[in-house]
């Protein structure tokens, strides 16, 4: 209980100075005229201010508050490693148990985990949470359990109490980590690219002078080389395929050190080519042939090299055949010398006159069994005597001519096949009138009929079903063949026209091996911590996907199917790093957030990161693995740490329980006061 002595005044307060300054002027006449009892007088003037003022007693009925210790225990996946956990939860027990003997002291625990992403350690944010949910005068002091690395040490809020932290980890702790520290988004295929590598031991860490690194590219088999410890090194690589490389850097465990989470780097490099070389031979001036050469230059990442035999031999005018191009054609130099120099090859209505040799047509083959690809648009010579097909390219194309050719309207039709085969899936999406009747495209006049081998794939068809589009692979190369050379019609808007741009881009880019294109894939979209698994077949169902974990657990996934062809799932993975995908046909990798955890880039405990916000509050650091230490009541300003002890400071908060207020005299007492003053002040003059 407490007592306050508080004014409520009867008149306005600028009226009750007015009244104080003409009591003390009268005073002043009365001292100045020497009254016998102005000193009565002015005891009575005292009185009247002091009814005017209306003084009163206010009493407050308190009940003390108990104090508050916040202690924040860093659990994130740095604070997961060696004997950090057992040490978080003897530094929980000791602070409770000397907690306990401190009376009307509270304690509050907030534990921290990992933070989404790779943000890091947010220990300063988690704090800021806790001392925004309790009375700033109630804190008494704050504790952290951590290892001192943190990540958002300017996020720091305004501390009431002194900090300290108990800090966990071993003197002797060490660790070794891979560092890579420069590695590019981006690489051409076929060029060495370089990487900036860096293993660092941190700590009490033995000397060592070399460690052996595995280098392995989508989970082939390793490449393992003599690496120097805390030296910058460049290592040069050369991507084996275009789309998304992912590399994996390992250096393997070492006796002793804290963790081998930081032992891996893994980087994500997408293989580019730099230019898609085409050579495109057109047999005779025709509508289609400006649709491949606008399709082909249209592409700013396509070289093309265009040759049309303008005047065919048959013309009998004198002219050797050697000379009847407008410049020389360097058949030689294209089909002999160079021809590994392109990606695909092109044959639009060509027929045998002469001009490449069967030699030259046998290397061409052998082109396609080395990974080469040659694509055939055929006319109505390729049911003729003059047929590339009676070649030694025969044996490659996937089309035997049976010399019929049907000149009449048909509109083309994408197979069962086709509707899971990247070329031509959900074609029908690009066509100009997609909401009518059929396809949604116009139709072509001239089909070839061709016999396809079993292997073959045929995944467009035109005049009573009969092969329109066939694919297929020869060695590691690739064929197709246009069993028509009607496209152009859609280019022209003939009924409509239709999709032939997006078909011929994707035919092209088919053949020259482009990853997004393969009919047999199995790839992964990560977003944040989670991935959408899809896989790609031509085959109507698929298998379960085994993921398999950084950690070398795994899980078993089934996939849906969500078009034809293409099965997905989406999965939440339990934590960031490589994992490998397999389905017993097709495997992938996948690199789930950065190439090193950031948790994980220093892991040897210190409290010089917090050291300069702990001094500023008085508090001090102690390591868990001294032992326990004591919690003490200091006062405000004073050192609040010391050798094996901590401080907090008492707050003594109290809740206003109940406030009454009494004046100090009525009203009349006062008035009878002054009256008796006055009165004797009277008497007294009159008396003289």
């Amino acid at each position: 209980m407490t007592g306050t002595l508080i004014l409520d005044p009867l008149i306005p307060l600028w009226a009750l100075y007015a009244v104080t300054g003409i009591a003390a002027l009268g005073l002043a006449l009365a001292i100045w005229r020497r009254l016998p009892g102005w000193w009565l007088r002015g005891l009575a003037g005292l009185a009247l201010l002091a009814a005017l003022a209306n003084p009163a007693i206010q009493r407050e009925d308190r009940e003390p508050l108990s104090d508050i210790v916040v202690l924040v225990v860093d659990e994130s996946a740095s604070q997961r490693i060696g004997d950090r956990p057992a040490q978080n939860a003897a530094a929980i027990a000791n602070v409770q148990d000397e907690l306990a003997r401190q009376p009307g002291t509270e304690l509050r625990i907030v534990t921290l985990g990992d933070g989404t992403g790779d943000t890091g350690t947010a220990l300063m944010t988690a704090l800021s949470e806790a001392l925004a949910e309790e009375p700033q005068g109630r804190i008494a002091g704050i504790i952290l359990a951590t290892d001192g690395r943190l990540h958002d040490l300017n996020r720091a809020p305004r501390l009431p109490a002194p900090l300290h932290t108990l800090l966990t980890g071993q003197p002797d702790d060490w660790d070794r980590r891979l560092v890579v520290s420069n590695a590019p988004a981006f690489a051409i295929l076929g060029e060495e690219v370089t990487l900036t590598l860096r293993i660092d031991d941190q700590g009490a860490a033995p000397e060592t002078q070399t460690v052996p690194l595995s280098v392995s590219i989508d989970g082939d088999a390793p490449l393992t080389l003599p690496v120097p410890v805390g030296q910058d090194i460049s290592l040069p690589l050369t991507l084996p395929h275009g789309g998304m490389n992912v590399l994996q850097f390992t250096v393997p465990d070492a006796e002793g050190e804290l963790t081998n989470r930081n032992n891996s780097a893994v980087v994500q490099i997408n293989g580019v080519r730099d230019r898609l070389r085409v050579l495109l031979v057109s047999g005779e001036p025709h509508p289609g042939e400006r649709t491949w050469r606008n399709l082909l230059k249209s592409d700013a990442s396509v070289d093309l090299v265009h040759f049309t035999i303008l005047r065919p031999p048959e013309k009998q005018d004198g002219v050797p055949v050697n000379e009847l191009s407008l410049i020389a054609f360097p058949t030689r130099e294209l089909f002999l010398e160079k021809i590994n120099d392109f990606d695909l090859i092109i044959f639009d209505r060509y027929r045998r006159r002469g001009i490449l040799p069967s030699a030259y047509l046998d290397n061409i083959r052998n082109y396609v069994e080395q990974g080469g690809a040659v694509l055939i648009s055929s006319g109505p010579e390729y049911g003729g005597a003059e047929s590339i097909y009676r070649s030694p390219l025969g044996d490659i194309l996937p089309g035997a001519p049976t010399a019929r050719v049907f000149e009449e309207g048909f509109t083309p039709q994408i197979t069962d096949l086709g509707q899971r085969h990247p070329v031509t899936e959900g074609l029908e999406n690009y066509a100009p009138n997609p909401d009518g009747d059929g396809p949604g495209w116009g139709r072509w006049f001239r089909l070839i009929d061709v016999l396809v081998p079993e292997q073959a794939q045929t995944v467009m068809a035109g005049l009573d079903d009969r092969p329109l589009l066939i694919l297929n692979r020869i060695g590691e190369g690739r064929v197709s063949l246009m069993a028509s050379d009607q496209s152009w019609l859609w280019d022209r808007g003939f009924e409509g026209g239709g999709p032939q741009l997006e078909l011929l881009r994707r035919l092209a880019h088919w053949m020259m091996k482009e990853p997004e294109l393969e009919e047999e894939t199995l790839w992964a979209e990560p977003t944040g911590q989670s991935m959408r698994i899809i896989r790609r077949t031509l085959d109507l169902e698929t298998g379960d996907v085994t993921v398999t974990h950084p950690d070398g657990s795994e899980s078993v996934l089934t996939l849906q199917e969500v078009s034809p062809g293409r099965f997905e799932t989406l999965w939440e993975a339990p934590e960031i790093g490589l994992y490998r995908l397999d389905d017993g046909e097709e495997t992938a990798v996948i690199a789930l957030g950065p190439s090193a955890p950031r948790e994980f880039e220093q892991t040897i405990a210190t409290g010089e990161t917090l050291g300069p916000l702990i001094d500023s509050t008085g508090g001090g650091v102690m390591a868990i693995s001294d032992g326990d230490i004591s919690i003490r009541s200091v006062r405000a300003g004073r050192p609040a740490a010391g050798r094996g002890w901590i401080g907090i400071t008492p707050r003594e908060a109290y809740r206003t329980a109940e406030i009454s207020i009494m004046p100090v005299l009525p009203a009349w007492a006062f008035l009878l006061l002054a009256s008796l003053l006055i009165i004797g002040a009277w008497l007294r003059e009159g008396r003289r």
